[in-house]
């Protein structure tokens, strides 16, 4: 997840290769590939928002939660470290200080350091977003539900990330995942980026997209279960019959 994400921002703001759909695009592609790679190992679990609303959900024991979000923290911390030392002498001429002005390779900012959106903005756009993704997630992913089959919902959870890229972006970048933004933000300010934990106002800001995907995504999972989940049959359940499609004679 990380190899992809934060390295396809590090080749658009540092080396001006590619553009905002190419971004989109290898997150949602990263988000496949690690989905089919640790599926079996974790069920996939990437994002500490997934862990805790299932969690809340009692679908994901809690004693599981902890080393999961710890797991998860420190895979994008050393994924995040490798981006920054490959992208070392490119990341060094576009900004020499390292900046806010490539701070957002790694970690998220509110407007993307360059809008006037203050952190209450960027929390409301963290929440929505991470509702969104888990609501779906939950939709594709539910047995009792017609989810893709041939093991294509990595691919389909995957376009989702794409889409909320698409069209979620602008507020606060869509970490939409305290671990994607948390851990590359500590390996960035390790390597050089002091004001790491700051937004482009200079106010703390590494929380917002720790507790906005936190709350949403124990949103997007309630509403998921409350509007779809309790309407759908029972695993196994047999087909209900279909209507007739004549009228009995006796009837008529």
């Amino acid at each position: 997840l990380i190899l992809f994400g934060v390295g396809v921002v590090a080749q658009v703001a540092a080396a001006d290769i590619g553009d905002h759909d190419s971004i989109a695009w290898a997150w949602g592609l990263g988000v496949t590939l690690a989905i089919y790679v640790s599926a079996r190992a974790s069920g996939a679990h990437l994002n500490p928002a997934v862990t805790f609303a299932l969690a809340v959900y009692r679908d994901f024991p809690w004693r599981n939660v902890t080393p999961y979000v710890l797991a998860q923290t420190a895979g994008a911390f050393v994924a995040a470290l490798l981006v920054r030392w490959n992208y070392s002498e490119v990341l060094a001429q576009a900004d020499p200080g390292h900046t806010i002005k490539t701070q957002g390779v790694f970690s998220t900012l509110p407007g993307n350091g360059e809008l006037p959106v203050s952190s209450l903005g960027a929390l409301r756009d963290q929440i929505i977003g991470t509702a969104i993704l888990l609501f779906l997630v939950l939709a594709i992913t539910d047995a009792r539900n017609d989810g893709p089959l041939s093991n294509l919902a990595p691919f389909v959870i995957g376009l989702v990330v794409v889409a909320i890229g698409m069209a979620w972006g602008t507020d606060a970048g869509y970490a939409i995942n305290p671990a994607r933004d948390f851990g590359p933000r500590l390996a960035s300010f390790l390597t050089g980026y002091g004001g790491a934990w700051r937004d482009q106002y200079g106010d703390l800001y590494f929380w917002v997209p720790i507790v906005g995907p936190l709350v949403g995504g124990v949103l997007g999972a309630g509403l998921y279960k409350a509007l779809i989940g309790r309407f759908l049959p029972a695993a196994g359940a047999p087909e209900p019959e279909p209507a007739p499609t004549k009228v009995p004679a006796e009837a008529a």
